[in-house]
């Protein structure tokens, strides 16, 4: 499942998680060729955990707006993603998103329980945007733009996403039989709650040892609702 090397083919892509430079990988891929991206890119905020672990490449935006190109080239027509994103960037990764040709067709807060910091705020909720590529069509049963955010203890992942919390969004935004792509899969949850609605997936990342724990979830079929 696991592959490490970044000159692949397209019969690699599906339900697979390549360890490797996203945006060469996804370079290697033909365009219009995942129908829904569903992403945790790092905040360009040099994030650093009460215990001390970090983002790869979370201080720097170099890679933002070529990654972003390479989503939309391979996300098809009519397609959707969703991206998370550091509220005081997001100069920036609109800034992207609007070069690439992605349009900004909704917003999602993840309602949390309790505080991830506190300085000015509490700050209570994640965020997301629902982009579109070219002409789309609107869910026949939109989800709500406030979801509950389960707490995931971060323990697999320093900034781990309840599976909970994106299943939704896969059901939703992805055709059954449709590929997820997540770029920056981290620990996997996007990937095991497209495994768990019947949909393909690919995950990419940076980290090895990140890739073998999204591998693991993903061969075990792990924590069903949550993590």
């Amino acid at each position: 499942m696991t592959n490490t090397s970044s000159t692949t083919t397209a019969t690699d892509f599906r339900n697979t998680i390549l360890n490797g430079d996203s945006i060469e990988i996804m370079r290697a891929m033909p365009r219009n060729s995942v129908d829904f991206i569903l992403t945790d890119p790092p905040y360009l905020v040099n994030y650093k955990g009460r215990d001390g672990r970090t983002v790869r490449n979370d201080d720097n935006a170099k890679w933002l707006k070529p990654s972003v190109n390479q989503m939309h080239r391979l996300l098809k027509w009519g397609g959707f993603a969703i991206s998370f994103y550091g509220w005081n960037r997001i100069d920036l990764f609109a800034e992207a998103w609007r070069e690439a040709g992605f349009r900004m067709v909704g917003h999602i807060v993840f309602r949390k329980t309790y505080a991830s910091s506190s300085r000015f705020l509490r700050y209570e909720h994640e965020s997301a945007y629902l982009l579109a590529k070219g002409n789309v069509m609107p869910p026949s049963n939109p989800i709500p733009d406030v979801i509950d955010f389960d707490y995931t203890g971060n323990r697999l992942h320093p900034t781990q996403k309840p599976v909970s919390a994106l299943l939704p969004l896969v059901e939703t935004f992805c055709p059954a039989g449709g590929l997820v792509l997540d770029p920056f899969c981290g620990s996997g949850s996007s990937l095991v709650a497209a495994q768990q609605l019947g949909r393909d997936w690919l995950g990419i990342d940076l980290d090895a040892g990140h890739v073998a724990t999204a591998t693991r979830r993903l061969v075990q079929g792990e924590e069903r609702a949550a993590a």
